[in-house]
This record gives structure tokens, sequence and C-alpha cells, in this order.
């Protein structure tokens, strides 16, 4: 008995010395495998006496189950460090503040169409549309412009198959057509404005053969020059957001007489002359007049009752000269540095 309370003493201590789960395995094979130290003790009950079996075995029995027991705890308290140890191991800091990321922007063209048909809508100018692939006559002859006109040739539009009707049909070139179609479809008075995709065959500094236009017009009694310079004067000292010096030349669209070029002057030098006015003092910004008579009679209005104005500009070339832009072709790189800097916030942050 001596002997049991000895070794029983002996591997209760070594179990719970056990710093590792294989360091514990070997210490059941060592007590209770076929060889082990408890195993052995149990083989020697055949040679003892009934009386000497009974209180050995029952000695024994409680050791070994001791022993298990012993063997059972230790193993679930390392299980259990050892899972302890890799969910430290693999701990997230919540605490930390969440890694900054890039909130996107809306593209300068965006925002400037926003402004100039909220702008316009303010002077009674209601948005119209029409489509992108247009006419032959929707897009030169119902706007007065001639068959040998140079926009007509293919070197300055892009011309699709004809339609079911034999009609030859372009990419529009401009958003004119829209007036037409409205004039067409509403009668009189009438003020729209036109905002859309325009195509040429162009591309520089300052052309792209895809941009964004916007086209006002007006139609109604006794409209005149006087009407027109008032519209035009208030959009420009609203967009660019002060009081805008303006100035009209004599010029020549087929859709427009009398016609007038719109100048500003210059916003970058002040009128004192730089790189962007070559040295004039004032920036080209849009085309203007009153509608010609060819143009509403197309478009089913009776002239000798009715007139109006129209103007129309690039929406990139307002852009440019608000924020100062230098390359047209900047609006289409997708560079995104160009995007960060000249971009709207879209009110999301980090």
């Amino acid at each position: 008995m001596q002997k049991l309370n000895t070794l029983e003493q002996q591997s209760l201590s070594q179990i719970q010395a056990a710093n590792a789960l294989d360091e514990l395995e070997q210490q059941r094979v060592t007590l209770l495998g076929k060889s082990g130290e408890i195993t052995q003790l149990l083989k020697q009950l055949g040679g003892m006496s009934p009386e000497e079996r009974k209180d050995f075995g029952q000695a024994v029995n409680v050791l070994k189950q001791k022993v298990q027991s012993a063997l059972e705890e230790r193993k679930e308290e390392l299980e259990t460090a050892t899972l302890n140890k890799k969910l430290l191991a693999e701990k997230i800091d919540i605490t930390l503040p969440a890694a900054p990321y890039r909130v996107g922007r809306m593209h300068p063209v965006s925002y400037v169409m926003e402004e100039v048909e909220g702008i316009l809508s303010t002077l009674g100018f209601d948005p119209a549309s029409g489509p992108e692939i247009e006419t032959d006559f929707h897009n030169f002859t119902a706007l007065n412009i001639p068959a040998d006109h140079p926009a007509r040739q293919e070197h300055d539009t892009f011309y699709l198959p004809d339609n079911a009707e034999g009609q030859k049909r372009v990419l529009r070139t401009h958003t004119s057509p829209v007036q037409i179609r409205t004039m067409q479809k509403f009668p009189p008075p009438l003020r729209i404005q036109a905002i859309g995709q325009v195509y040429r065959c162009d591309s520089d500094l300052t052309h792209t053969p895809q941009f964004q236009q916007v086209e006002g017009l007006a139609i109604d009694k006794d409209l005149t020059f006087g009407h027109l310079k008032g519209v035009l004067q208030t959009f420009l000292n609203r967009f660019f957001e002060k009081e805008i010096e303006m100035r009209m030349r004599p010029s020549y669209f087929p859709f427009t007489e009398p016609s007038a070029e719109v100048d500003i002057r210059c916003i970058f030098c002040s009128g004192n002359g730089c790189r962007v006015c070559k040295n004039t003092g004032w920036l080209e910004v849009l085309g203007s007049g009153m509608v010609h008579r060819n143009v509403l009679t197309h478009s089913g209005i009776d002239p000798n009752q009715w007139q109006g104005f129209a103007f129309g500009v690039g929406i990139g070339r307002l852009a440019m000269l608000k924020y100062g832009i230098n390359d047209l072709r900047l609006f289409f790189e997708s560079q995104q540095t160009f995007l960060q800097h000249f971009g709207k916030p879209s009110g999301l942050r980090p």
C-alpha cells in the first residue's frame, strides 16, 4: 500500500507538471498504457490470495480512477490554454481607427451641367431632350444649313447608314435638333433648354469627338435682341458668380439672323492680356442670335407672328473657363489626380 501511495503522489505531480498535450499523452502511456505502471499492478492480482486480491485490487482501481481524472482535467486545462493563446494571437484591436479610403467625386462636366440646368431653369427655360442619332433633316436642313456647308462633309460629321425611309442619319453635331423637334411638337410660346451629348470629327486641345453642349431657345411675340442680351448677361453672372463684362460681336450662323458671338472680359488677367486670351483681354464663350425665319418655317411656326432667340455653348468650354483648365481632353482621360482636384465632393466622409 505504501508503494501505491508513493506512485499516486508521483503520478499526480507529473501530470500537473505537464505543459503540453504531447507531454501529457506520454504520462498517460507511462501509467495506463499496455506496459504502464498501473497496468502492471493490475496484472499482479492473479498471483494473490482472495483476501489480498480484494484489498489490493480496490486500491489499484481507486488509483487508476484518480490518475484518469487528473489526466482529463489537465488535458482540458492545456486545450483551453492553447485556444486562448491562439485567440490572443489573432485578436483584432477594434478600438483602432479604420483605414482611410478615397471617396468618389462627381465629374466636373457633370456638376457644371447641373449648375447650367439650374440657372436656366430659374430663368424659365424648361429642360427638353431628343435622340443622339438624328436625321439629316433635323440636324442640318431644318436649321437652314445649306447642302454645301462644310459641317455636312464626312470629315466633320459622323454619318450612319440610312434609316428604313431612306433618310440620311448622323450622330448629332449639336443639340439644335432638339429645338426643331420641340417646335414641331408644341405650339409657341416656348422657352426650353437642351443639354446633351454631341459628336464631331475633331480632336485637339480644345476639341474632342464627343462633348456636351447646352442650347437655349425662346419663342414668343415681340422678343428682341435686347431680351437675348439680358438673358445671357444674367446667365454668365450667375454661372461665374460675379459681375461679368460681356460684349457681343456680329457673326454668322445659318440658323440665326442677326447672329452674334459672345465674349467676356478675360477672367484670368482681367483684360490686361495673357496667354489664355492671346493678349486680347477677351474670351469667346458662346454663339447666339435671333432665330432665322426659315428655321421657324421648317418647324411649322409662322415667322410673321412669332420670333425668338437662341444661344449655345459647350459645357466643357464653360468648365475650362470657370476652373482654369487648359486642355479639354483632361475631362475624358480619367486621371485620378485631376478628378480628385476638380471633382465635386459627394458629401460622404472617410
